[in-house]
Parts: structure tokens; C-alpha cells; sequence
């Protein structure tokens, strides 16, 4: 299997970056190591073994466990891994005291992650009750991803995306805004994310407003702040102002929480970033 974020990296390497030759080790990688993370019929003992290899050098270990968008074969609704693969990938990540995430889509694949005991939904944009009820009853959390289908609407062309790819890129984006209230009404813990990858960084802020369609201001800065240290593990750390907390803020020249588009423009709007205690920027 050809993982959808590895298709989508390989298709923005073949663009700008790699005619620059700056990516040429990571290209390199990418063509002749990635058999040694991507699945390909593991059993149980093989998702073990693997999840021991990569645990060595990651924070947290994420799985396909579905069709993606971008992946050039597989269709959204394919479920992928068995109940006790993930379980065994679930098991050695605790016993490393770090957790699972899944990449997700369809109802199946979403119940069979968390009932295993996958800690977050990335994506999840084809969730429905049922599936949001399990992920309340298991306490996962899902990370919507809006603004990668906006900007995959708007680049896919351009970075060789495929009619398949384009098809199911209609199918995911129509249904996203749905999901997250789905979850909402469920009682799930939304987190945020982008999954927009290099040069894309640029689009990151936009998740911020279209999160807005379906909640506050505020909820969504919740997202962004105190729910993704949660799922981090790093509540009371990150994403809070208090004692002892990194001292990661900003200075808005505006109201973040009636406003989102104050977070918009690349920090246009910011009069202070303050990184870990270092000033970053200052136009006070």
C-alpha cells in the first residue's frame, strides 16, 4: 500500500522543491526505505516488530487505516488492518507511553480504529452517529483537516492528482463540515490540523475560519490550543498561560475570539510572537 501522504509528498517533491535540489536525500529515502514503514499484509508479529523499529525515532505512530484521497489505487471506503494488527501497534506504542493516530475516512475503518485502541481520527470527514458515538465512548479524538481538500480543490491539477483522486477529493470535501458536528453532538474532543505539507504551510490559518461554519471562535481556538495538548499529552504544558507552561504566546491587534480572520494574512495581525520565552516578532 502506498500511503495517501506519501503519494501526496511525492507529488509535490516532482514540482518546485526537488528542481531546486533541496530535497534529494528525502526523495532518496522516500524511493528505497519507506517499505520499511509502509504496510504491506503485515500479521500481528509483523505490526509488532515494525511498531518496535519506528517507536525508536517518532513521537507518535500514525496508521492508514483506510482509502485515501491522493493515494492513486486504494478506494475511500477500503478498511485496512485488522482488528489485531492495530491492537498490537496500540499496545507497544503505551508500552512506550505515546499513542496511535489513525488516518480515517469511513465509518468502519473509524470504529475499528478506536475500538482498538487508536487515541486519534485524522480526518474522519465521512463519520456518521454511530461512529461518532464509539469515539465518545473510547474518549478518541478527531482532528479535522478542512483546509487541505480546499487547497487540494484548488492545487490538485497542478500536482498531478488523478480523476480518482479528484473524485474522492468531491466525496470527502462535501461531507467534512457534517462530521465535526456529528462528533459535537456526540460529545467528541475536536482537536485541529491541516495536513498541508511544505510549501502549502502557507494555507495553514485558513482551518481556522472554515472550522468557524460549524463553531465559535473561541471553540475553535480551544481546538487549536487546549484540546491538541491534550492529545499530545502535554495538558498544563502547552496550549495554556500559567506557571511552569512553555511561554509560547501572542499579542492579536484585534479579538481572535469574535474574529478569526485576526489569525489570517500570516500573522499580519500579530503584534507579538513570543516562542518558548524568545520574542519572535515585536510591532508594538
Amino acid at each position: 500500500m502506498v500511503t495517501d501522504a506519501l503519494y501526496r509528498l511525492r507529488a509535490l517533491l516532482r514540482g518546485r522543491t526537488v528542481e531546486r535540489e533541496l530535497d534529494e536525500e528525502l526523495q532518496f529515502h522516500l524511493e528505497h526505505e519507506i517499505d520499511k514503514y509502509v504496510a504491506a499484509g503485515w500479521s500481528r508479529d509483523e505490526a509488532t516488530r515494525r511498531a518496535r523499529i519506528a517507536l525508536g525515532g517518532v513521537d507518535h505512530i500514525k496508521v492508514f487505516v483506510s482509502g485515501g484521497v491522493a493515494s492513486p489505487n486504494d478506494p475511500l471506503h477500503s478498511v485496512q488492518y485488522t482488528t489485531q494488527e492495530l491492537s498490537a501497534i496500540v499496545h507497544e506504542a503505551c508500552s512506550w507511553g505515546t499513542y496511535v493516530a489513525a488516518h480515517a475516512y469511513t465509518p468502519a475503518s473509524i470504529v475499528r480504529a478506536v475500538t482498538s485502541g487508536v487515541r486519534t481520527i485524522e480526518h474522519g470527514n465521512l463519520l456518521d452517529a454511530a461512529a461518532a458515538e464509539a469515539m465518545a465512548k473510547t474518549k478518541a479524538f478527531l482532528v479535522p483537516t478542512l483546509i487541505t481538500y480546499d487547497v487540494m480543490h484548488r492545487q490538485g491539477r497542478e500536482v498531478g492528482f488523478s480523476a480518482f483522486s479528484l473524485e474522492k477529493l468531491a466525496d470527502v470535501s462535501a461531507a467534512g463540515l457534517r462530521s465535526i458536528e456529528r462528533a459535537l453532538n456526540a460529545g467528541v474532543e475536536i482537536g485541529l490540523g491541516t495536513d498541508l505539507l511544505g510549501e502549502l504551510h502557507e494555507h495553514q490559518s485558513g482551518e481556522l475560519l472554515l472550522r468557524a461554519q460549524v463553531q465559535r471562535p473561541h471553540e475553535v481556538l480551544r481546538s487549536a490550543t487546549e484540546v491538541n495538548a491534550a492529545i499530545l499529552g502535554l495538558a498544563g504544558i502547552l496550549g495554556t498561560i500559567r506557571p511552569g507552561a512553555y511561554a509560547d504566546l501572542i499579542a492579536v491587534n484585534g479579538d481572535p475570539t469574535r474574529d478569526l480572520g485576526q489569525l489570517q494574512d500570516q500573522g499580519a495581525h500579530l503584534d507579538l510572537i513570543v516562542k518558548a520565552g524568545s520574542v519572535v516578532k515585536r510591532a508594538m
